[in-house]
């Protein structure tokens, strides 16, 4: 049983209840435990888990956030950078399953997130299941 992180960016806490409700249900369903470790916005949840992944109690990682579109170019930098910044960590060795949304609106993101329709969290989580057992299939 391995332990699986779940960093969430908490700036709409309505969506991110979803998102977390997906991720925690697909890392249970396959046997795993997690723990939930929340940062204020998208661009700090690669630090956190670089962070995190130091203390090595962990054997993977789901990044769960909302970007939603505004009136200023800030939304290209967050959605740019966060994933930039996840993809640098994955390509370093981390599983890592990227559930940052980025869209244009609230009924998007809802969409997206509930574990009903979109199951975003879920999907994320599942991602960084995959890459766990991928990672430790070629160790």
């Amino acid at each position: 049983m391995a332990t699986i992180l779940i960093a969430e960016a908490r700036f709409y806490p309505h969506l991110n209840d979803m998102l977390l409700a997906g991720a925690r249900a697909a890392i249970e369903a396959a046997g795993h435990k997690h723990e939930t470790l929340t940062v204020p916005g998208a661009l700090e949840l690669p630090g956190a888990i670089a962070l995190a992944a130091r203390s090595g109690r962990f054997c993977a990682f789901v990044a769960l956030g909302v970007v939603i579109r505004g009136e200023t170019y800030h939304f290209e930098v967050v959605s740019e950078e966060s994933a930039r910044g996840l993809m640098a960590l994955t390509l370093q060795g981390f599983a890592i399953g990227n559930g940052i949304l980025t869209v244009e609106n609230e009924a998007q993101a809802t969409a997206r997130a509930d574990p009903s329709q979109g199951d975003k969290g879920g999907g994320a989580a599942q991602a960084a299941l995959a890459l766990f057992e991928l990672r430790e299939k070629y160790a």
